[in-house]
């Protein structure tokens, strides 16, 4: 179990984004919470041109190199499973060009949840032997990955 977080972490703005906004500090799934927090981000990107929406993501991914990295270095580990910034942007990224609806924020929640938790190759390679700020992004950006093609294949076949 990962050493618990002291709330004061919460007052320098790096360490809030990269700890949800507070959602990493829940002592049971921080990851499901941090990934509750971007459901209500994801509202707000929704209405956007795609083109608008892909690049904050891709902003807010490569930015989140930056800041887990550095909240990493504070809590003196490599990956605390409290750093949910990279949850918030893989379930960003599951929502690309997803439909409008609560139904497929819903699905891609799940879908998301199901490719970051369960992790199938190559996503476990990379959580494994990837270090950094870019090893604690990448297995989220493509659990995302996985979770869009899904989401978009029921988008072809529904």
């Amino acid at each position: 179990m990962a050493e618990k977080i002291p709330p004061r972490f919460l007052l320098h703005p790096v360490d809030c984004l990269a700890l949800g906004f507070g959602s990493g500090l829940m002592p049971v799934g921080p990851g499901t919470a941090g990934t509750v927090v971007a459901i209500p981000i994801y509202v707000l990107l929704q209405p956007l041109d795609l083109t608008l929406y892909r690049a904050i993501v891709t902003a807010a991914f490569i930015a989140g190199i930056y800041i887990c990295a550095h909240t990493s270095r504070r809590l003196g580990v490599h990956e605390h499973s409290g750093i949910v910034w990279d949850e918030i942007v893989g379930y960003c990224v599951t929502m690309i060009a997803a439909p409008a609806g609560w139904e497929w924020v819903a699905a891609g929640f799940v879908l998301f949840r199901i490719f970051d938790i369960v992790k199938p190759w190559p996503i476990r390679w990379l959580d494994r032997h990837v270090h950094g700020g870019f090893g604690i992004m990448v297995d989220d950006l493509l659990a995302g990955l996985f979770a869009a093609a899904v989401l978009q294949a029921g988008v072809l076949f529904l």
